[in-house]
């Protein structure tokens, strides 16, 4: 379609080209161009960048509209349609065993940099946020499994409550496994709503660039300029994490895999270039196929764990939604409310493992993840809208070790197989 509309444009004058391109900005160049305006709004204007409130508040609603039906969806599908691991055979079963192996250390490796270099710490959130979580009374562990299957579904998706949504979801996709063929229609159904609720993400990211603007425009109205410095924290933050995590994966698949690096970087050249430049792994999924069927993966398996991966291996957006989530705990923290401590990190931390497999591979999808998974241990949601100002330049690198892990994935797999036959670099 944007191929088409290229095409016929180029008969068009110079000057209707330049008002189609500027009117045609991508979603991550209005965010920052709506960044940038409430930047200097909330700075020259504060009294009039804090009535802009409304306008953050009613992304915020929609966003949250999203939760239960993308999380029942995609679990469903994911379980029922393919992703459970006695259907999927001895490949599967590898896959999956390796994807929870990468995702751990993704959480460990954000928890740790994130609480080293605490980056919320001194963020104050509005008030109203602070006090909703003084407010919420811990649960035991008890409560907490107790709570976790709900007596009443619809009460859960009403709610937002993610564990519960997640919980009735698993065992509604093992009994749609189990029922075989007379439940082909539920599997498609599901899979048909996942897509549309993707396609539903896309339709409510279009409003994002004025609730970002009203975000960061309240934001810096109400706490001035200064707070942009903690922003500006957050994203080096996430960087030094995904660095790091790199070098620990592909360090360990180097020594003891035996992993020919240089063949591999070169490979996933092309396709971490597309991601980072368009933030989708989508985009640049045909690529990665082609550049590991080229390296020496089986087309066979490739084709099979790469997009599984898409679904279940998101290694760089669970690393962001461990650093992302224990900002706003901290930000919470600086606005009042109670310490946000390691045992309920790690709990949010199993949380985002299994949430964290419904992630959309589409931009800017892990901040519906991350909002469910506050929503549950009553974290602010206005610190997702907060982060939202700064997530374009985030979901560029998080997307693009998506695509590695997912590339190095496939390898893995095919090692395991005894089917890696990489060529010989000349």
């Amino acid at each position: 379609m944007e191929d088409s509309q290229i095409t016929s444009s180029s008969t068009l004058p110079d000057q209707t080209k330049v008002k189609k391109q500027w009117w045609n900005l991508s979603l991550t160049q209005q965010i920052l161009v709506a960044l940038i305006l409430g930047i200097l709004l909330g700075w020259l204007k504060p009294s009039i960048a804090i009535q802009t409130g409304f306008l953050k508040d009613i992304f915020l609603n929609l966003v949250k509209s999203l939760i239960a039906p993308l999380i029942f969806a995609s679990v469903v599908s994911g379980i029922a349609g393919g992703g459970d691991a006695k259907k999927v055979g001895r490949l599967g079963l590898k896959s999956i065993i390796y994807f929870e192996i990468a995702t751990t250390l993704a959480l460990i490796v954000g928890l740790v940099v994130v609480n080293t270099i605490k980056p919320g710490h001194g963020v104050i959130l509005p008030p109203a946020s602070a006090e909703v979580i003084t407010q919420a009374h811990p649960k035991t562990l008890t409560e907490t499994i107790v709570h976790v299957f709900p007596a009443s579904v619809v009460e859960s998706m009403a709610s937002g409550d993610v564990l519960q949504i997640v919980a009735f979801a698993v065992i509604f996709g093992l009994a749609v496994l189990a029922a075989g063929e007379r439940a082909k229609l539920i599997v498609s159904l599901c899979d048909s709503v996942t897509q549309v609720m993707f396609k539903f993400t896309n339709i409510v990211m279009r409003f994002a660039p004025l609730g970002v603007g009203a975000a960061i425009a309240v934001t810096i109205g109400k706490q001035g300029i200064g707070v942009i410095l903690h922003l500006g924290v957050l994203v080096g933050t996430l960087y030094l994490a995904l660095i790091i995590f790199l070098i620990l994966l592909l360090g360990s698949a180097v020594l003891f895999l035996k992993l020919p690096f240089k063949l591999f970087c070169k490979s996933v050249r092309e396709p971490f270039t597309l991601a980072f430049a368009t933030a989708s792994s989508e985009t640049a999924l045909p690529k990665a196929l082609e550049s590991m069927v080229s390296m020496g993966v089986p087309r066979h398996i490739a084709s099979f764990v790469i997009p599984t991966g898409y679904t279940f291996n998101l290694d760089g957006s669970t690393l962001y939604l461990a650093v992302a989530s224990v900002f706003i705990a901290q930000a919470a923290e600086s606005s009042g409310a109670a310490h946000f401590g390691l045992e309920k990190q790690i709990l949010l931390m199993l949380t985002l493992m299994i949430t964290s497999k419904g992630v959309a591979a589409v931009p800017r999808a892990s901040l519906v993840i991350l909002l469910a998974a506050l929503h549950t241990f009553g974290l602010p949601p206005e610190g997702v809208v907060l982060i939202f100002g700064v997530d374009a330049f985030m979901d560029m690198a998080r997307t693009s070790v998506n695509v590695i892990g997912n590339c190095l994935a496939s390898i893995i797999v095919a090692k395991w197989e005894g089917e890696f036959s990489p060529p010989k670099l000349t």
